[in-house]
């Protein structure tokens, strides 16, 4: 039987209700012999009496900061507000292995006291391939938020809290149905890219849900992409709504989908953009056309084209916390990934995943050094 402590730490981000952990995999880790302590939280998709019923100890919002050393410290999102050295373990996305902007500080925070992250973008099994992720919850609920804004007839305001997937299929279907006037040619046509993964077949599904007709939802995969060698895809414009559901690993660079000069171009119909991928900030964006996340307060950014151009209004959809939409499913869906891989944390030092994560946080960790003292020393 185990005796590690995992502490569930409320999220810093207060638009951010998905949880790592559900009170069903919290109960299969308390059997283990785990001891779980989960913090309470006000906007988790959880009740904190739900964790409470299942035999978990609920402790006050911040006390994993004071925790004892060998506790392992879990998270969704990452820390806001950090400052002090840290010395846990972290297990949660720290969005710092791309050289997203603060990447340096997020990483270096952890050094002077001896902590480490186990970014869970990378506990990967031995074909690479991620053990757990919101890819298909984000596309579900990036074709509701894209439908939503092309439904509005201007930019889209903020996004309310559903009560389910059901709720958010209701609102976009009436949506579209009002916007559409029941007549096929009227709905809008949606171009998905990313098609055959878990992110693209779900958005699919949800058009789908919506009451789109197949013909209006154009699929497009890596042979599609790929066909176009000279990296132009004026399909893209043709379409209403294009959604990118593509993951492109840190340093992987693709011929842009589209520019702000291809867009620019006579006849063009497409009004918004949802790019669930939110690479915003990377050098290595294949949407290059906007630079900042959105939110669902503010779900949308403007497309600055010129006065010259004379087709729709453009916006861009780019929330990096998507599945928040339907918190609570994607959280059972994730959190059921999840749960092998935390069985396995007494054995970390010998496990193969967290060996191979904990050997990528040092590499960034000397990366983020050396950017560090470049930047401090270098002219």
């Amino acid at each position: 039987m185990s005796s590690t402590t995992i502490l569930f730490r409320a999220e810093t981000n207060a638009v951010e209700r998905r949880s790592a952990l559900s009170p069903t995999t919290a109960k299969t880790l308390l059997d283990d012999g785990y001891n779980i302590l989960v913090e309470r939280s006000s906007t988790r998709c959880y009740r904190d009496e739900e964790f409470e019923a299942i035999g978990a100890t609920l402790v006050s919002t911040g006390t994993w900061e004071e925790a004892p050393k060998e506790y392992i410290i879990l998270g969704l999102k990452e820390l806001s507000g950090y400052c002090e050295p840290r010395y846990h373990t972290h297990i949660h996305f720290g969005h710092c292995y791309k050289a997203q902007p603060g990447w340096i500080d997020y990483i270096t925070w952890f050094n002077p006291g001896g902590g480490l992250l186990y970014d869970i973008e990378y506990l990967t099994d031995e074909s690479n391939r991620r053990v757990a992720a919101f890819g298909y919850h984000a596309g579900y609920a990036g074709a509701a938020v894209a439908l939503m804004t092309s439904g509005s007839g201007d930019t889209l305001g903020a996004i309310p809290v559903f009560e389910s997937a059901r709720h958010v299929v209701d609102a976009v279907r009436g949506s579209v149905a009002s916007a559409s006037q029941q007549q096929e040619q009227h709905k809008p046509r949606v171009l998905i890219i990313g098609a055959r993964c878990r992110c693209g077949t779900r958005a699919i599904n949800f058009c789908q849900q919506a009451s789109l007709p197949e013909s209006r939802i154009i699929q497009w995969d890596i042979a599609e992409t790929s066909a176009r060698g000279d990296g132009s895809y004026p399909e893209i414009n043709d379409a209403d709504i294009f959604i990118s559901c593509i993951y492109l690993p840190a340093g992987t660079r693709i011929p842009p989908f589209v520019s702000r000069e291809s867009l620019s171009v006579p006849g063009r119909k497409l009004s918004v953009i949802c790019d669930v991928s939110c690479d915003s900030t990377s050098e290595w964006n294949p949407i290059p056309v906007y630079d900042r996340y959105t939110s669902f307060d503010e779900p949308t950014v403007p497309v600055d084209l010129g006065e010259e151009d004379n087709g729709p209004a453009l916006s861009v959809i780019s929330i990096n916390h998507l599945p928040t939409l339907v918190a609570r499913e994607a959280s059972e869906d994730f959190a059921g990934q999840l749960l092998p891989t935390l069985r396995t944390l007494d054995r970390r030092q010998e496990e193969g995943l967290w060996m191979r994560a904990e050997k990528v946080f040092h590499e960034k960790a000397k990366e983020a050094m050396d950017a560090s003292w470049r930047a401090r020393w270098l002219p």
